[in-house]
């Protein structure tokens, strides 16, 4: 038998130099191999899994691009509407102060013109107007800035709007500035 197992390990001699070196037994080289076969699979799962989180991570920069991109192109007038609404109520304090002769009857038309028209303007923007008199105190669209004594109103009641509030495109630009309705105290 050890003329057998010398013939045997002349043999893998004579085919390592062909096919490179090779383990001692067969055993020792399955061992090898396997080792390996497991080193690649772990670097390959390595692989897979960095490169799935970089796909992941791709789609959501993309999605993210998206939203900021599709944002900003709904709110790219917001600044310059925040500008005029002070414009706009001030035509509006203009109008509640020009009572009286007949020249301040033509300049109380021209006022309320371009009243309406910046309003129109606004409007075609995507500016609402937030309605308050007589609604419900809603502390997400309203700002109170005091409180008055009313049996006609229900406690919570908008009975007073100072400057009015609005939406752009249903997003909150600028709560309406309000008086709420009270219990009047009993003495």
């Amino acid at each position: 038998m050890a003329k057998d197992e010398g013939i045997e390990k002349e043999q893998r001699i004579e085919t390592a130099g062909e096919e490179g070196p090779l383990a001692e037994t067969p055993e020792e080289e399955i061992k090898r191999l396997t080792a390996l076969y497991e080193t690649a699979a772990a670097e390959a799962a390595v692989n897979y899994d960095k490169y799935l989180r970089s796909v992941a991570e791709l789609d959501n920069y993309r999605k993210r691009a998206e939203k900021e991109k599709s944002d900003a192109i709904t709110f790219a007038n917001e600044k310059l509407i925040e500008e005029i609404l002070p414009v706009v109520d001030n035509f509006d304090r203009a109008l509640g102060h020009s009572t009286g002769s007949e020249n301040v009857e033509s300049l109380r038309q021209g006022i309320g013109l371009i009243s309406g028209q910046i309003a129109a303007l606004l409007k075609k923007f995507g500016l609402q107007e937030i309605k308050a008199l007589g609604e419900k105190f809603d502390p997400s669209m309203h700002h109170a800035i005091s409180e008055e004594d009313s049996n006609d109103s229900e406690p919570g009641t908008v009975v007073k709007e100072f400057q009015k509030g609005y939406l752009l495109k249903g997003r909150l630009l600028r709560p309406a500035m309000v008086a709420v309705a009270r219990k009047p105290e009993v003495h």
